[in-house]
C-alpha cells in the first residue's frame, strides 16, 4: 500500500515506511495500520533525532481524527471549539510520547481518554468565574453529583451534614466546597435587579453598589494628627484652632494675636510642612 503523507523532508532512513502524503485524507482504518508501523519505529530511534521527529509528526496527523472526534463531545460549547481542538491536539501528543506498544492496547483505546481529560482540564481551569484552588473545584463536582442522587432518594435538597456522610467526608469540608462553588458563575452588575418589576429603566446592580467613604479618610488623617498636633506649642495649637476649626481668615488671626497676615501665612506653612513631614514618617 503506498499511501502518502506530506510532513516534511523525509529522511532516508524512513524509506521502508510507507510514504503518506496529506494524512488528514487517510482513511481511519488505514490511519490505525499505518500508525502500529510508525509506531513500531518510533520506539527504536533516538529522540530528538529529525527521523524521529518525522516519525512523531507523522502519527499526529494521522491521528488528528480523534481530536476531532472526540470535540463532538463538547459541541454545545462551538464557541470554544479551535480552543478544544488545540487542547485535544496537546492531549494526543502527549498519548503518543507515552503508548507503549508492548501493553497490547489499541492506540485509539489509549489515546481517547488523554484527550478527553485534557479537554475536560481545560474547562476545569478556564470555566471559573474566580479562581479557586483545583481541590476545589474537583470537590465542586464531587458534591453536585451526590446532590443530584441524594435528591432523587429524598425528594428534596441534602442538608451539607447529609452530603458530608454520603461522600465520606466532614460537614467542614462540604461547607467550604459550597461556598467555592459560588466562583463557578459570575452574573454581571449590568444586569437588571430581579425585584425591578421588568421596567427597562429599572436600576442594575451597580447603582445599589456602595463607595468609599470619605469621611472614613476623615477620621482616619484626624487619628494620624491628634499625636502631631499634641508636640506643638500652646500658641501654634491656637492657630490651628482658629484656621482649621474656627475658620477663621489669616487677617482676622493677626488681629486676635497681634501680627501681620503675612507672619500668620508664614507660621501656618511652617506648621503644616511639620504636619505634613510627620504624616508621611508613619506612613
Amino acid at each position: 500500500m503506498a499511501t502518502t503523507i506530506s510532513t516534511g523532508t523525509t529522511p532516508q532512513t524512513t524509506a521502508d515506511l510507507p510514504e503518506v502524503r496529506n494524512p488528514g485524507e487517510v482513511a481511519p482504518k488505514d490511519a490505525k495500520e499505518l500508525s502500529k508501523q510508525f509506531f513500531d519505529r518510533l520506539a527504536v530511534l533516538e529522540e530528538g533525532t529529525a527521523e524521529y521527529q518525522y516519525v512523531r509528526n507523522t502519527l499526529i496527523e494521522l491521528n488528528l481524527s480523534l481530536v476531532k472526534y472526540a470535540a463532538t463531545r463538547f459541541r454545545n460549547r462551538s464557541d470554544q471549539m479551535e480552543d478544544i481542538i488545540q487542547v485535544g491536539t496537546i492531549g494526543l501528543i502527549k498519548a503518543i510520547d507515552r503508548f507503549d506498544l508492548s501493553r497490547e492496547v489499541e492506540f485509539t483505546t489509549f489515546a481517547m481518554p488523554c484527550v478527553i481529560g485534557e479537554i475536560k482540564r481545560f474547562f476545569r481551569d478556564t470555566s471559573w468565574s474566580v479562581h479557586v484552588p483545583r481541590r476545589l473545584q474537583e470537590l465542586r463536582i464531587d458534591i453536585a453529583r451526590a446532590t443530584d442522587e441524594l435528591f432523587q432518594r429524598l425528594d428534596r435538597s441534602p442538608t451539607p451534614a447529609e452530603l458530608a456522610e454520603h461522600l465520606g467526608m466532614e460537614e467542614d469540608e462540604i461547607v467550604e466546597g459550597l461556598v467555592a462553588a459560588n466562583g463557578y458563575t459570575a452574573g454581571s452588575i449590568d444586569l437588571p435587579l430581579d425585584d425591578s418589576g421588568g421596567d427597562s429603566s429599572s436600576e442594575t446592580l451597580v447603582d445599589r453598589l456602595g463607595e468609599p467613604d470619605r469621611e472614613l479618610e476623615i477620621v482616619e488623617n484626624v487619628q494620624a494628627l491628634k499625636p502631631l498636633i499634641e508636640e506643638f506649642d500652646e500658641r501654634d495649637r491656637r492657630i490651628l484652632q482658629m484656621r482649621y476649626v474656627d475658620e477663621m481668615t489669616q487677617s482676622e488671626i493677626g488681629a486676635e494675636l497681634g501680627v501681620s497676615q503675612m507672619h500668620v501665612s508664614r507660621l501656618l506653612s511652617r506648621i503644616t510642612a511639620r504636619l505634613r513631614e510627620g504624616l508621611l514618617a508613619v506612613e
